[in-house]
C-alpha cells in the first residue's frame, strides 16, 4: 500500500516560462524541412530497469485492448513505487526509483507515439491505454487525498498523477503546431483523449489547450480538425456548466467558444468533423437547434447518426417543439437515402412510443421500460404529440410513420382492436389510427394482412352506418355555426378530419356485398346534395361514389348521372333558401325536371317585388356566385373521375352545355376561372373540342393574371399530352403552333413571377421528353434559363432543368442533335448576359456550362442507341458499332466558323476554342465531316485566330487528333482493297488448278499406257505432266508481278 506522498516529490516538473521551454508558435526542430516527425527527443542516456519495465508494459499494450486493465495496473504500481515511500522499507532495490524519471520515460513512449501514422493501429491502442492509465492514476490518487484537505482548499489538489498529466501536456503543447501532419494528428488526438478521460485539469493548462485546440479547428488536414473538436467540445461542456454558476465573469468567453464551435458545425467542409461536433457538443437549448439542424446535413452518415445516436440520447422526445417534431420526422422519412429513413421508423416505433407507454406503465405495473406492453393509448398519444390533424393531411408525414410503425411492430398489429365501441367515440387520433392500419393492410396484400383487415375492421353495412352518423354531425355544427356565428371552430375542424378520414378508408372498402353497396350508394347521393359540406369532404365523396359505381361503362354513366342530379338539388336549396332535409327518402324528382336549366343566369326563384333594397341585391349575388362555384366544384371532381369520350355520354354533354360554358362566358372572375378548369377537363375528353377551346386558353394566358396565366399553362400541357396530333401532323395549324410555342416562351421568361414560369418551364420539358414539341428555340431557352442568374431562387425550375437536361439529350439522338445545334447560340447569349450583369449578381462560370455542355453532346453517353450505332451480323445478332461522333463533328465544325469570322470577339473566342479540346473525334464518323472539320481547323492556326496559350493547344489537340484519325480510315480503306485483290487472286489460280486437274483426267482415259513403258515414253509423261504446272507458275508470276506494281504506284 502506498503511503503518504514522499518529500522528493516537491522537485515534480511545473511548467517553465523560461525561453528555453518551447511556446505554442516555437518551432520544435528546424533541421530540415523534409524531415518526418519534427519533434525532439530527450538524452536517453543509459538503459535502466525502470524503462525496461515501462517499455515491456507498452510493447504489451499496442498489441491488443483486452489486457489494457492489467497493463494499467502494472504502470500504476510501478508509478506507486516511484512517487510515494515504500510500505515496507527493507527494501533498498527501489530507492532509485524516482518520480522525475516515471515521467521521463512516460513522456519518451509520448514521444515515440506522436510519430506513427493514422493508418497504423498501434497508434489508437497507445493512446487509449494512454488514457485509461492517465484516468485510474487519478481516480487512486484522489481517493489518496484527505477530505479535509479538498475542502479547505478551493484550488486544483496537486498529485503525482495531476503532475505528469502537466508533463505531457507540456510535452504535447508545442506539438500541435508542427509542420507534419502526423505529429499534429496524434498531439491533438491524445490531447483531446486526455480532456476527455480526466475530470478536471491545472487551470494553467486548461488555457493553454484552448488556444491550442482553437487554432487546430481551422487545421487544413481533415483528421486533425476531428480530433480538436472532440476536445474543445468536452471543454465548451465544461464552460457551460460553470456558465450557469458564474454568468457574469465568463459568459462572453462561453459565447465565444461555442459560436466558434457552431460555426464549424455549420460550415467545414469535411462531413466527419461535423458529425464529431454533432456526437459531442453539449446538449443545451443554444446548441440544440444547430444540432438538429444537421437532418439536413449533405452527408447520409452524419443525418444517420442525428436518428440513431443523438436522438435516442436526447431524452424524451416531447420536449422537443411540435413544430420540430415534425420536421424531424418529414426529414427522416423522406430522406433519400435508405439508411435513414430506417433509423428515422425506428426511432419513431422504438424510442417515442416507449416515451409514452413507459412512465405511464412503469408507475402502474412496475419493472422496466424493456418490458412494456403494446398501448393502444400510448399510440393515441403519439398520434396527438405529432399534431396528427395537421400531418395527416394529403401530402403530411403522418401517414407515413404510421405505415413503418405498422411495419416494423407486429405487437400492436396484433393487440389493436377496432371493436363497436371504438368506433362510438372517435377522435381525430383514433380515426386516424384506424386509417393508417387500414392502408397497411391494403398495401401489404398477402392472406394474412386480408385476415387481419376482417377481424379487426366492420363489415361495409355498419361502416357506411358510422359515416352517416358522423357526417350528420358534421352538418349539424356547420349549420349551427352558419345560422348563429357561434360555435367551436377546433370541434368543427377535428369532425370534418374524421369524416375525411372516413371517406378515405371507404375507398378501399369491398363492395362486392350489394347490400352493403345500396347502402354506401344512398348515403353518398345523399350527402353529396348537401350544399353546406366543405370541399375536401365533397371531393372524396365523389371519389368513393365512383368507387361505388364500379368501372365499367354503365357504372359511369350511372355515376355522371347521380353528380348531375345532386348538382341540379345543390343549386336549387341553395337558391331558393330551403333547409336540406336530413331524410335519405328525398326525392330528386324536381331536381331532374330542371336539370337542364340550371344555369348561373336563370332566376328560379318566385315571383318579387319590382324594386329591391340594395343590399338584398347584393346578398343575391353572392349567393349566386356560392351557388354556381359549389357547383362546378362537384363538376370539376366528377370530370376528374371519368375517362369515357364526351360525345357519347348525353350527361357530360349537358353539364357542359348547361354549366361550363355559361360560367366561361360569366364576368365573375371566380366562377370564370373554376369554369375554365373544368372546361379544361371536359377537352381531355374530346379532341375536337379540345381543338375548338385551344385559341381560349392562350387568349387566358395573354391577358389572364397570374393564377390564370398558370391554370392555363397546365391545361395546354395537359390537353397536348392527350392529343398530341395537335400540334405534331403535318395537317396542324401552323399559325396555331406558333401562337402556343409563344405561351411557352412568355412563360419561361416571366421571371417576375416564380409561378408561371416554373409551370411554364416544367409543361415544356414534359412535351419535349415526349417528343410532341420539337422546337429548338424553346430547348435554346431553357438552356439559357437554366444557367442564367435570375433563376437562382426559383428551385422549381432549376430542379425540374437539373432532371431533364441531361436525360433528354441522352434519352434520344434526335436530342443530343438539336443540343448540338443551339449549344453556340446558348453560349453566345451566356456571354453577353455575363457582360451585362450587375457586380452583385453571380452566374454559373463558363467553363463549368461548357463542360456540361460537351457532356450533353456526347455520343457515347447515349442510353437509347440508333441504327448509326446498331449493326445486324449474320445470324441476326445485334452488335454495337464504334460510336458514331458526328455531332461533336459538326459542332466543331460550327464552333471554328464561328472562331473566325469577323464579328467574334475576343473574349467569346476564348471561350469557344479551349471547348474544342474537350470534344470527342472518333474514325467511325462521317469522312467528309472529319475531312471538312479538318480543313476549318487547319485554316484556324493558319490565321492564328487563338490569342492564349490554352486556346493554341486546344486547336492543335484537335487538328492532331483528326489528322490521326484521317490516316486511320486511309489505312484501313488500303487494307480493304488489298484484301480484295488477294481474294480475286486466289480465285483465279483456284480456277487454273481445277482446268488443269480435269485435263489430266481426259487425257488418262484417252490414252491406254502398256505395263512396261519405254523410257522415252516416260519422258514424254513428265513433259505432259510438267506442262500445266509450269502453266500455273506462269500466270502466278504474272499475278506477282502485277501486285509488285500496284504497290510500287
Amino acid at each position: 500500500m502506498p503511503g503518504r506522498v514522499s518529500a522528493r516529490n516537491s522537485t515534480a516538473p511545473r511548467v517553465s516560462r523560461k525561453s528555453s521551454v518551447p511556446s505554442l508558435n516555437s518551432r520544435a526542430s528546424t533541421t530540415s524541412r523534409i524531415s518526418t516527425p519534427t519533434i525532439v527527443v530527450p538524452d536517453e542516456g543509459p538503459s535502466t530497469a525502470l524503462r525496461t519495465r515501462i517499455c515491456h508494459i507498452f510493447a504489451d499494450a499496442q498489441k491488443t485492448t483486452a489486457g489494457h486493465r492489467k497493463l494499467v495496473v502494472n504502470l500504476r504500481k510501478i508509478q506507486e513505487a516511484c512517487c510515494y515511500e515504500p510500505s515496507k522499507p527493507g527494501r533498498n532495490e527501489r530507492d532509485s526509483l524516482d518520480e522525475d524519471d516515471f515521467n521521463v520515460e512516460l513522456a519518451r513512449c509520448v514521444i515515440r507515439l506522436v510519430g506513427v501514422k493514422k493508418s497504423e493501429g498501434v497508434g489508437d491502442r497507445l493512446v487509449r491505454f494512454i488514457g485509461l492509465f492517465l484516468r485510474h492514476a487519478s481516480d487512486k490518487d484522489a481517493a489518496l487525498v484527505p477530505e479535509g484537505e479538498v475542502d479547505e482548499t478551493s484550488s486544483f489538489p496537486e498529485t503525482p498523477s495531476t503532475r505528469l498529466t502537466s508533463h505531457i501536456l507540456s510535452v504535447l503543447l508545442p506539438l500541435l503546431a508542427s509542420k507534419e501532419k502526423t505529429v499534429r494528428y496524434r498531439s491533438t488526438q491524445l490531447v483531446s483523449h486526455i480532456i476527455n478521460s480526466l475530470d478536471s485539469i491545472d487551470d494553467e493548462y486548461y488555457q493553454l489547450l484552448r488556444g491550442g485546440l482553437l487554432k487546430r479547428i481551422r487545421d487544413k488536414e481533415p483528421m486533425v480538425r476531428v480530433q480538436a473538436v472532440l476536445g474543445l467540445g468536452r471543454l465548451a461542456g465544461n464552460e457551460g456548466d460553470d456558465d450557469e454558476d458564474n454568468e457574469e465573469s465568463e459568459s462572453d468567453e462561453v459565447s465565444g467558444l461555442l459560436q466558434k464551435l457552431l460555426e464549424v458545425l455549420q460550415n467545414d467542409p469535411s462531413a466527419d468533423v461535423r458529425r464529431s461536433l454533432l456526437l459531442n457538443l453539449p446538449l443545451t437549448p443554444i446548441t440544440l437547434p444547430y444540432l438538429l439542424e444537421r437532418a439536413r446535413d449533405i452527408d447520409p452518415a452524419t443525418r444517420r447518426a442525428l436518428y440513431s445516436r443523438l436522438l435516442p440520447a436526447l431524452g424524451d422526445f416531447r420536449h422537443l417543439s411540435l413544430s420540430m417534431r415534425e420536421k424531424l420526422l418529414r426529414w427522416g422519412l423522406r430522406d433519400r437515402d435508405e439508411h435513414v429513413r430506417k433509423a428515422t421508423a425506428r426511432l419513431f416505433r422504438e424510442r417515442w412510443i416507449e416515451d409514452c407507454a413507459g412512465p405511464k406503465a412503469v408507475a402502474e405495473e412496475g419493472g422496466t421500460r424493456d418490458d412494456l406492453r403494446p398501448s393502444t393509448n400510448a399510440l393515441l398519444e403519439l398520434l396527438e404529440r405529432i399534431d396528427v390533424m395537421n400531418s395527416g393531411v394529403e401530402n403530411g408525414v403522418a401517414l407515413e410513420a404510421l405505415r413503418e410503425f405498422w411495419d416494423g411492430r407486429p405487437d400492436y398489429r396484433d393487440a389493436v382492436c377496432f371493436d363497436d365501441p371504438y368506433w362510438d367515440h372517435l377522435s381525430a387520433e383514433s380515426v386516424f389510427l384506424a386509417r393508417s392500419f387500414n392502408d397497411f393492410c391494403k398495401e401489404a396484400g398477402g392472406k394474412s394482412y386480408e385476415a387481419l383487415l376482417e377481424e379487426k375492421m366492420p363489415e361495409v353495412t355498419k361502416f357506411a352506418f358510422f359515416l352517416q352518423r358522423y357526417t350528420k354531425d358534421l352538418v349539424e355544427k356547420l349549420r349551427t355555426t352558419k345560422a348563429t356565428n357561434e360555435g367551436d371552430e377546433e370541434d368543427t375542424v377535428e369532425q370534418e378530419f374524421i369524416v375525411e378520414q372516413l371517406l378515405h378508408m371507404a375507398q378501399t372498402l369491398d363492395y362486392t356485398d350489394e347490400v352493403g353497396r345500396r347502402k354506401m350508394f344512398a348515403l353518398l347521393r345523399e350527402v353529396l346534395a348537401i350544399a353546406e359540406l366543405p370541399d375536401e369532404i365533397t371531393k372524396l365523396v365523389v371519389d368513393v361514389l365512383r368507387c361505388v359505381c364500379g368501372s365499367e361503362r354503365a357504372g359511369e354513366r350511372e355515376f355522371c348521372g347521380v353528380v348531375l342530379e345532386a348538382i341540379a338539388e345543390v343549386h336549387d336549396v341553395i337558391a331558393i333558401d330551403e333547409p336540406v332535409l336530413d331524410e335519405g327518402d328525398e326525392s330528386f324528382h324536381s331536381a331532374r325536371s330542371e336539370v337542364t336549366d340550371v344555369t348561373p343566369t336563370q332566376d328560379k326563384r318566385s315571383k318579387r317585388s319590382a324594386v329591391e333594397d340594395p343590399e338584398q341585391d347584393e346578398i343575391k349575388a353572392i349567393r349566386e356566385i356560392v351557388v354556381n362555384m359549389k357547383c362546378l366544384h362537384i363538376a370539376q371532381c366528377m370530370l376528374q373521375n371519368v375517362g369515357e369520350n364526351l360525345q357519347e355520354n348525353v350527361h357530360l354533354v349537358t353539364m357542359l352545355n348547361n354549366l361550363v360554358v355559361p360560367a366561361v362566358r360569366s364576368h365573375e372572375a371566380p366562377i370564370r376561372e373554376r369554369g375554365l378548369l373544368c372546361l379544361g377537363l371536359c377537352c381531355l375528353l374530346d379532341k375536337n373540342l379540345a381543338e375548338e377551346n385551344l385559341v381560349l386558353f392562350l387568349h387566358c394566358f395573354s391577358k389572364g393574371h397570374d393564377s390564370l396565366q398558370t391554370n392555363a399553362i397546365h391545361i395546354l400541357c395537359d390537353i397536348l399530352t392527350t392529343h398530341p396530333t395537335l400540334l405534331s401532323t403535318q395537317n396542324s395549324d401552323a399559325t396555331l403552333q406558333k401562337s402556343v410555342f409563344k405561351v411557352f416562351s412568355k412563360g419561361i421568361k416571366a421571371a417576375h413571377n416564380p409561378d408561371v414560369q416554373s409551370a411554364a418551364t416544367i409543361a415544356v420539358c414534359k412535351l419535349m421528353l415526349t417528343t410532341i414539341i420539337e422546337d429548338e428555340d424553346l430547348l435554346k431557352q431553357l438552356v439559357v434559363c437554366y444557367f442564367e442568374p435570375g433563376t437562382k431562387e426559383n428551385a422549381g425550375v432549376r430542379q425540374a432543368l437539373s432532371y431533364f437536361l441531361p436525360v433528354y439529350c441522352h434519352s434520344r439522338r434526335e436530342n443530343m442533335e438539336r443540343m448540338g445545334n443551339v449549344a453556340l447560340s446558348v453560349l453566345h447569349n451566356l456571354i453577353n448576359l455575363g457582360e451585362e450583369m450587375d457586380e452583385e449578381e453571380e452566374m454559373v462560370g463558363m467553363g463549368v456550362i461548357v463542360n456540361m455542355l460537351v457532356d450533353w453532346t456526347d455520343a457515347r453517353k447515349l442510353v437509347v442507341h440508333d441504327d448509326a450505332n446498331v449493326s445486324w451480323d449474320e445470324a441476326g445478332k445485334k452488335e454495337m458499332k464504334a460510336v458514331n461522333g458526328d455531332i461533336h463533328l459538326e459542332l466543331a465544325s460550327n464552333l471554328l466558323e464561328k472562331a473566325m469570322g469577323h464579328g467574334c470577339p475576343k473574349e467569346e473566342k476564348k471561350v469557344l476554342i479551349p471547348m474544342l479540346a474537350k470534344l470527342y473525334i472518333t474514325p467511325n464518323s462521317n469522312p467528309e465531316k472529319i475531312q471538312t472539320a479538318f480543313d476549318l481547323a487547319a485554316e484556324a492556326i493558319d490565321l492564328k485566330i487563338a490569342g492564349d496559350a490554352l486556346s493554341r493547344n486546344a486547336l492543335t489537340k484537335i487538328h492532331s487528333s483528326m489528322a490521326k484519325v484521317i490516316g486511320e480510315n486511309q489505312v484501313s480503306k488500303q487494307k480493304e482493297s488489298s484484301e480484295g485483290v488477294t481474294v480475286r487472286e486466289n480465285e483465279t489460280v483456284m480456277a487454273m488448278e481445277d482446268e488443269a486437274e480435269d485435263e489430266e483426267e481426259d487425257e488418262k482415259k484417252n490414252v491406254e499406257s502398256p505395263a512396261l513403258g519405254s523410257e522415252e515414253e516416260t519422258k514424254m509423261e513428265m513433259v505432259a505432266d510438267e506442262g500445266p504446272t509450269q502453266v500455273k507458275d506462269s500466270i502466278l508470276d504474272e499475278l506477282l508481278d502485277d501486285e509488285e506494281e500496284e504497290e510500287e504506284a
